[in-house]
């Protein structure tokens, strides 16, 4: 099984090597097409997986790809430092996109009169530990693409 980087940036799949011939025949891929084989933690091209090689008309590449995740993991360092200090007002989550969840611990924070605040700050804490440690890949997965609101 695999999955694959669209023309779009978005993530494709799994499909298997049969979905992947016919998305060839289609010029839906190419041989610059990155590809993730299941269970691997990199993205390749598409020629440079054996089992489709021959099947791709290999043209190096002008430049280098750029980076995939790099731009859609933009908020992870924003995120990650107002988790670590401003973890009790929920800020990470307003960065990350995640309203209500942000607006649950900025409210349990404040309607508790700042007694639940030290829950919410290690929460927040842990959870700004947890974006800063994930790669950019691993990080859109989980947060962007996959919507992970808590932990």
């Amino acid at each position: 099984m695999y999955k694959i980087i669209g023309t779009d940036s978005q993530s494709y799949g799994p499909v298997n090597a049969e979905q992947l011939r016919r998305w060839m025949a289609e010029n839906r891929v190419n041989a610059q097409t990155l590809v993730q084989t299941e269970g691997a933690p990199d993205w390749k091209p598409l020629c440079s997986i054996p089992e489709f090689a021959p099947e791709l008309k290999t043209v190096p590449p002008t430049i280098a790809p750029p980076p995939v995740f790099a731009a859609r993991a933009s908020n992870k360092i924003p995120a990650g430092v107002c988790g670590i200090l401003l973890g009790s007002l929920g800020i990470h989550k307003f960065i990350l996109g995640y309203t209500g969840a942000g607006l649950v611990m900025l409210l349990v924070s404040l309607l508790s009169c700042f007694v639940l605040w030290p829950v919410m700050h290690l929460i927040g804490l842990i959870e700004g530990i947890l974006y800063l440690c994930k790669s950019d890949e691993e990080f859109v997965r989980v947060y962007v693409d996959g919507r992970k609101e808590w932990f």
